[in-house]
């Protein structure tokens, strides 16, 4: 296939790049490097197969077809407003990039005929109230919040992909991701696991707000790149949730992590700072995905995790 892939220098862009090409397509990557990285892609700049086109996905595109698929994977994607590249510090970007990227990209998918498939997320679902979360859940999202810049840029992204499909007749897809990790994470992204890998290879204390006793689940970025093109394979275009059922609270993650790296500053604590609208528990109900893929995630949290330590020790010259 010839494969159109938007957020090509994200986390999760350049590992899809990188199977994708792996397959035997061809691959043209659409980036801002707005939050997405050129490290990320230095490998592939070379590829025969692989190429390049610097621009904002919320302007008109100027890409040359045709395309078999266009997969729309740009977005700001860090709830930490501490960091510079957290959707809390680009509100206008990020709801640009739902509203405006996904338009673009529906207009090329449907002026060459070719499948579509959006990234969304479990930010959807917002502070679930139902556990795990299926599909079929509508959410339970603040849309004045301070989150509500990512979480309703995606749910609009849903319903305008939807659109396009029952009015153009668009062979689209949604993938809901739930936490995913791995190696390219940014080390300043503000999320969990890249905070704690980063405070154990410093040899500081890692720092857990609260008793710890909230939980993630978290995928393994080959896992889910593995679902994604499977799903890219079937005719479904209402959402499929893509993630790891498997729940473990925050106090064993840096507990975990703490033993991997061999870290004995131990752990500190300090008085809960939950966000409005920041989940206290979420885990995906993969139901749909193991039934219509054969789908669940292979790769064992502490195997990931020996991966993602193993980046992080390589690019902080450790």
């Amino acid at each position: 296939m010839r494969v159109l892939l938007t957020g090509v220098a994200g986390f999760i862009g350049s590992h899809l790049a990188d199977r994708l090409l792996a397959d035997g397509h061809e691959v043209v990557g659409l980036d801002n490097f707005l939050t997405g990285s050129r490290d990320n892609i230095a490998h592939l700049m070379e590829h025969p197969r692989f190429t390049l086109v610097e621009q904002d996905v919320s302007q008109p595109l100027q890409v040359e077809g045709p395309f078999d698929a266009v997969l729309h994977f740009a977005s700001p994607a860090s709830p930490n407003p501490l960091s510079p590249y957290g959707y809390p510090n680009l509100p206008i970007e990020t709801m640009q990039v739902g509203s405006l990227g996904t338009f673009h990209t529906l207009e090329v998918a449907r002026r060459y005929g070719a499948r579509y498939m959006l990234a969304s997320t479990s930010e959807v679902y917002g502070d679930p109230q139902v556990h795990p979360q299926p599909e079929t859940y509508w959410g339970h999202v603040n849309p004045v919040g301070e989150r509500a810049v990512y979480d309703e840029a995606k749910r609009f992204a849903e319903a305008l992909t939807m659109a396009y499909h029952r009015k153009f007749g668009v062979d689209t897809r949604i993938v809901r991701i739930f936490n995913t990790y791995g190696p390219r994470m940014r080390l300043d992204d503000g999320r969990v696991i890249p905070n704690f890998i980063g405070q154990a290879l410093r040899g500081e204390p890692l720092t857990v707000y609260g008793d710890g006793s909230q939980t993630r689940s978290f995928c393994y970025i080959d896992d889910l790149v593995e679902g994604i093109l499977r799903l890219l394979e079937v005719r479904e275009p209402y959402p499929v949730n893509l993630g790891n059922p498997h729940e473990i609270t925050v106090l064993q993650l840096a507990q975990t992590i703490n033993r991997l790296v061999g870290n004995e500053a131990g752990i500190t604590f300090f008085p809960e700072r939950r966000q409005e609208g920041d989940p206290n528990r979420r885990c995906p109900d993969i139901t749909k995905a193991r039934t219509l893929l054969q789908w669940e995630p292979k790769v064992a949290l502490e195997d990931g995790l020996t991966r993602t330590i193993a980046d992080f020790r390589r690019r902080m010259g450790l």
